[in-house]
C-alpha cells in the first residue's frame, strides 16, 4: 500500500482487537518515529502493552475499547503545526503495514509512567494503534476545493491533488480549519482558517497533518512551501 492509498482508505478506530502487533511492525513504526524525533526535535514515544490510558474515565464516553497501544505525541511547546506533520506520517505507515489509528486529543487518561515529558513540552495527543475491530468509517465531507484553497485559476493539477488529500486529513471534530494559498509560481502557504471554537485548541496540529497530506498529494518535487 502506498502512502496515496493509505490517506484514501484511513478512518479514525476506536474499538481494537485483542492482537499483538507484529515485532517487524514495530521496529518499522519505531524506526520512523526516532527518525522523525532526530529531525525534528519532536519527542514522540510508542508505548505497548499498557491499556490503562482507553480504559477508564473519559475514554467510556469516547467508546474506545480493546487498546494496549498507542502513540504519545509529546512535543516542545509551540511546536504543535511539526508534530502534526511528523505524526501524521507515522500514522500513515501504520496504515500501510495494516494496522488502525486514531488522533485522541482529550479521551484519555493520561500516565506518566508510561512515557516522558520533559521539562517544556508537552503531551499534546495520543495515537492508539493496533489491529480495528472494524476499518471505520468516512466522515461526510464537509467542504470542497473552493473552500479551502485561495489562487489565480485554474490551479494545476499538482496543487488540486494536494487539496484533495489534505480535505482526506484528520482534524478536531472535523472541522478543517485550513486554507492553502497558491502564490506565484509553485509557492504555497498553509495556514488555519478562523474558528469561534479555534478547533477545541487543536488547529495548529490539524495544520501540520494537512501539511502533511498535502505533500504526499501534490509531490514534494512540485511545489516549495512559503
Amino acid at each position: 500500500m502506498t502512502l496515496q492509498e493509505a490517506i484514501l482508505v484511513r478512518h479514525s478506530v476506536r474499538q481494537y482487537k485483542d492482537t499483538a502487533i507484529e515485532a517487524e511492525k514495530i521496529v518499522q513504526l519505531q524506526t520512523l518515529i526516532d527518525k522523525s524525533n532526530s529531525e525534528a526535535g519532536l519527542h514522540i514515544q510508542l508505548v505497548t502493552n499498557e491499556p490503562n490510558a482507553f480504559s477508564q474515565g473519559m475514554a467510556k464516553y469516547g467508546k474506545f475499547s480493546g487498546i494496549s497501544n498507542y502513540i504519545a505525541m509529546v512535543c516542545k511547546k509551540g511546536e504543535d503545526t511539526t508534530l502534526g506533520y511528523y505524526g501524521e506520517q507515522v500514522v500513515l505507515l501504520a496504515q500501510t503495514l495494516g494496522l488502525n489509528t486514531c488522533w485522541v486529543g482529550l479521551t484519555f487518561s493520561k500516565q506518566p509512567d508510561s512515557y516522558e515529558v520533559r521539562d517544556g513540552e508537552h503531551l499534546v495527543c495520543l495515537v492508539p494503534v493496533g489491529y480495528g475491530a472494524n476499518q471505520g468509517v468516512q466522515h461526510p465531507q464537509k467542504k470542497v476545493i473552493d473552500d479551502v484553497a485561495e489562487g489565480k485559476k485554474p490551479f494545476p493539477n499538482w496543487f488540486i491533488r494536494g487539496v484533495e488529500a489534505a480535505l482526506l486529513a484528520p482534524t478536531a471534530v472535523n472541522q478543517q480549519l485550513f486554507r492553502f494559498v497558491l502564490h506565484d509560481g509553485n509557492k504555497v502557504e498553509a495556514k488555519k482558517a478562523f474558528s469561534l471554537t479555534n478547533g477545541l485548541g487543536y488547529a495548529p496540529v490539524d495544520l501540520g497533518i494537512v501539511k502533511c497530506h498535502f505533500e504526499i498529494g501534490a509531490g514534494k518535487e512540485n511545489f516549495e512551501w512559503v
